[in-house]
């Protein structure tokens, strides 16, 4: 099986000793988003995992447990979110060269093949407009120019929890965002790609196929065909769409909604960030559970994954 750590928070940033703590024990215990009443045992094992995925905005406390993931050959692929928003929409994020900077010394370490940059969501707001994604996309893809081959991206998708994160802080902050229209999207988009090729990286679409086309992919975020191919082996991995367009193979996740303190006004996965904040203080690095049954959970987020 692929391990997905994670969709639901960002577990390399903030739960890295907990990660490592597992790791050697060679499993961990996963609550059902819905009903936390149900619970399981996942197999962290290097028999049984074909590969992991890492998602994260900040690396840095996190590469003493890739350290442990390749002493024992199994492969790893991370997500390395990088959009350089300001302090109005991302509060509590790494600044944008140090994230280079770990991407430069994953790609030395652990080479480039192991880094997807995400360039995620992509927000439409007096603060962020096309020409300045434009500008920040192309100052990055130059930063980044040699560490990876894939730049992944999307569209803000405005859920109900993200719409009032977002008012709020629109309100207390004096600007405007919006959902633009799919013609002004896809020539974002193709604008992003160009510049991506510039510095040998495709640019992929996740969950968005009407941006496809002319030179823009479909994203497959859990890639079973790149986790092959790091590992040296084939292995038997099935497609499990979790939305329309979605092209991942089916993975387990080990994360936990509502646990990312960061703070970005824009995130699906947290449903109040001061809620994340304060579970995120009661996390027990030793524990089976990234967060057991007994800690209760906000309402569970739209894009439940178990």
């Amino acid at each position: 099986m692929i391990i997905s750590a994670s969709r639901k928070t960002d577990l390399p940033a903030f739960y890295g000793e907990w990660f490592r703590n597992r790791f050697r024990a060679g499993y961990c215990r996963v609550v059902n988003a819905y009903n936390r009443a149900q619970q399981r045992s996942v197999s962290l094992l290097p028999a049984d995992v074909d590969g992991f995925v890492f998602w994260t905005k900040n690396l840095g406390p996190f590469f003493p447990a890739l350290d442990d993931v390749a002493t024992v050959d199994v492969p790893f692929v991370v997500h390395y979110t990088i959009n350089p928003y300001p302090g109005e929409i991302e509060s509590a994020v790494a600044p944008p060269s140090r994230s280079v900077e770990h991407c430069r010394r994953l790609a030395r370490e652990h080479g480039p093949r192991r880094l997807v940059w995400r360039y995620d969501p992509i927000l439409s707001s007096d603060l962020t407009p096309p020409e300045w994604h434009v500008r920040q996309f192309a100052r990055l893809a130059a930063q980044l120019e040699g560490c990876t081959d894939e730049v992944a991206t999307k569209f803000l998708n405005p859920y109900d929890k993200t719409r009032r994160n977002l008012d709020r802080s629109a309100a207390r902050h004096g600007y405007r965002w919006w959902d633009p229209p799919v013609a002004e999207k896809t020539e974002i988009v193709r604008q992003l790609a160009g510049i991506a090729a510039e510095h040998g990286m495709t640019l992929r679409v996740c969950c968005q196929p009407e941006l496809e086309g002319d030179g823009v992919a479909p994203a497959v975020c859990i890639d079973a065909a790149r986790l092959a191919a790091l590992g040296g082996r084939l292995f038997r991995a099935e497609a499990r769409a979790i939305r329309t367009g979605c092209r991942c193979a089916a993975s387990v996740d080990i994360g936990e909604y509502d646990t990312c303190p960061h703070g970005c006004v824009y995130c699906y996965a947290v449903q109040r960030p001061e809620a994340a904040a304060e579970r995120y203080g009661r996390h027990d690095p030793a524990g089976e559970y990234l967060f057991p049954p007994d800690v209760p959970a906000a309402e569970p987020a739209q894009m439940a994954l178990f």
